[in-house]
């Protein structure tokens, strides 16, 4: 009994799980690249963005244009994504809750 129990706990688990790798993408290219595995930065450019980021948020932007504004948002965008270029596991609250259902059973 325990062994249908868990078959259909676990067929019902496997069909609705939606464990995402969330990637982010850009609005106006719908195509998706694969992700780079090996991408890490040293310490020295990390550095030298922080600074960049900096030398951005300390500037004087009401005197610029509006495309320039623009440019240098999208150059802090390019920016935060270089530096924070992780993967992370997506998982929706169903699937969260059925594998705490799933868990508290068989233990």
């Amino acid at each position: 009994m325990k062994k249908t129990i868990f078959f259909a706990l676990l067929t019902i688990f496997s069909l609705s799980a939606s464990s995402v790798f969330a990637t982010k993408t850009n609005s106006t290219n719908t195509t998706v690249a694969p992700a780079a595995t090996e991408n890490k930065l040293s310490e020295e450019e990390i550095s030298t963005l922080t600074s960049r980021v900096k030398e951005i948020r300390d500037m004087d932007k009401s005197n610029l244009s509006a495309s320039e504004k623009s440019e240098l948002k999208s150059e802090l965008k390019e920016i935060k994504e270089t530096i924070k270029s992780d993967p992370y596991i997506y998982i929706g609250g169903s699937t969260l809750l059925i594998l705490i259902i799933v868990l508290i059973i068989l233990l």
